[in-house]
């Protein structure tokens, strides 16, 4: 459970902290495009903004999958 924890903690801080280092760096960037998203128009971001974005969400989703699937004390083989 303790392992869970950390994995789970361990993967939102560090996507987290992928967003803040994306979003103090895109403040300067001078080409921006805006997204069409069907029912409108996104703010104008930056390519890199997205991309960044889908990155730092995946580690974020991809640590919580791994921690949520790891085998329980109960599920584990049993050792002789």
């Amino acid at each position: 459970m303790l392992l869970r924890l950390r994995l789970l903690l361990g993967s939102l801080v560090g996507g987290t902290l992928l967003l803040l280092a994306l979003c103090l760096g895109a403040q300067n960037l001078d080409d921006r495009h805006a997204l069409q998203l069907g029912i409108g128009r996104s703010a104008p971001l930056p390519a890199g903004f997205v991309v960044g974005v889908a990155l730092a969400l995946g580690v974020a989703c991809g640590g919580a999958a791994a921690a949520l699937g790891l085998p329980g004390r109960d599920q584990l083989p049993e050792r002789e």
